[in-house]
């Protein structure tokens, strides 16, 4: 496998280069694109996750199902997929765009910044089958209800993000009832 690459931005949110990940994140990160994603059931819990304790940025944090970076020329569509098939063996979902403007700016206590056009997207997985965690990524996984996610959200171990995330998505109501925000407002760098 080669080395994984990002999508550089500039301030318009439109390609301008790409970057090896691993050596993109420091303690002046280069804008780029990212993802965030929820997992719901059909009884409306969402998988939460706590990032493996090696992880570069932000290890041991707890934060939403998934997230990562979109490769180049990849679809948004096509990365949450990947991401949710490789890091916690869901294999497949029904894909909705809920925050497709979320853009966020995060120090950790190392000093690495996370710098990130990062739109939230929604995926409702069939009901059943176990997960299969890949432990480079995902230190744990649990199917939480609603208001627990929120009480997590006031709380320092919740991920800068996942804390940003749900003062917006909060508002929305429950996660099965969160409106499809469309693809228009997803930055020009990424199709659907």
């Amino acid at each position: 496998m080669g080395v994984e690459e990002i999508v550089l931005l500039n301030a318009d949110d439109e390609a301008v280069g790409t970057a090896p990940k691993i050596a993109s994140h420091h303690e002046e990160t280069p804008y780029h694109l990212a993802f965030s994603c929820y997992a719901v059931d059909a009884a409306g819990r969402v998988l939460i996750t706590r990032r493996a304790l090696g992880k570069r940025t932000f290890p041991g944090v707890w934060t939403g199902s998934c997230c990562g970076h979109p490769g180049p020329g990849e679809k948004l569509r096509d990365a949450v997929l990947r991401r949710l098939r490789d890091e916690l063996g869901v294999p497949g979902a029904e894909l909705t765009s809920v925050l497709p403007r979320f853009r966020y700016r995060a120090v950790a206590a190392d000093g690495t910044v996370e710098n990130e056009r990062c739109p939230v997207v929604r995926a409702i997985v069939p009901a059943g089958g176990a997960l299969r965690l890949d432990p480079a990524e995902v230190e744990q996984a649990d199917w939480w209800p609603w208001e627990r996610c929120l009480e997590l959200a006031e709380r320092p171990e919740a991920s800068p993000w996942y804390r940003l995330q749900l003062a917006e998505l909060a508002p929305l109501g429950a996660p099965l009832d969160w409106p499809d925000a469309g693809r228009a407002e997803l930055p020009p760098a990424l199709a659907w």
